[in-house]
């Protein structure tokens, strides 16, 4: 046989097998690709074995200016009003004397009564005059009740306490400790009438789970004081 025959013959095999692999790889890649594409769509539409995370304790109930046990203290402001009578709506700040002063009602003792209380207290006084009177008493400015943190805080002071408060929301109230505060020797002193007690709070207790019974709730007139 000729020599260029043979070499047309040995061109043309070659050709052909080249053929026949670039045929297999795009093949190969096109299988590669569907799976991966079919992987990806399975992850995308199957759920997550594990559920989300869900707080399962809820909202804690709030003892706040609006709870029917509230006792009303000095500073609180209050909104009053005579259903249908103008002339008998007004707002009214409680006396350091804990006493408020209402028309047709005079003088009363608020600080230390619930809303209820006092609203009962002036339906009986002003029902005197007008016999079906509705009154309604709500706390507009729970401004009564204070705690405060003094010492190594970032912003001393007092705040208003209109919700149940512990330690530890406290010093995040005050914007937390200064560094070289002595976090372990904080006290919070307490008056029980003429007496005052002092309680140790340990914060690195709390900050690793511990002793946690030391994060009380706080009192009115409470101080926190971190050394």
């Amino acid at each position: 046989m000729p020599i260029l025959s043979l070499l047309r013959l040995s061109l043309a095999n070659l050709a052909f097998l080249l053929l026949l692999t670039v045929h297999a790889s795009v093949a190969d890649a096109l299988q590669t690709a569907d799976a991966a594409a079919a992987a990806a769509t399975a992850t995308a539409v199957t759920p997550s074995a594990e559920p989300p995370a869900t707080d399962a304790a809820g909202p804690a109930e709030e003892l706040d200016a609006h709870s029917d046990r509230y006792r009303l203290r000095p500073g609180d402001l209050l909104t009053i009003s005579v259903w249908k009578e103008t002339d008998l709506q007004s707002e009214v700040l409680i006396r350091p004397d804990g006493g408020i002063s209402f028309a047709l009602a005079g003088e009363l003792d608020a600080a230390g009564h619930t809303v209820a209380e006092l609203t009962a207290m002036l339906e009986t006084r002003i029902r005197k005059f007008i016999p079906d009177a509705v009154i309604t008493v709500t706390v507009k400015v729970a401004a009564g009740n204070r705690i405060y943190v003094i010492g190594k805080v970032t912003r001393p002071g007092d705040f208003p306490l209109t919700g149940p408060t512990d330690v530890m929301q406290a010093l995040s109230l005050a914007g937390g400790a200064t560094p070289f505060a002595d976090v372990n020797g904080i006290r919070i002193l307490r008056r029980d009438g003429d007496q005052q007690h002092s309680i140790r709070f340990r914060y690195n207790d709390i900050l690793h789970g511990r002793k946690l019974d030391q994060n009380i709730l706080l009192q009115n007139g409470d101080t926190v004081v971190v050394p």
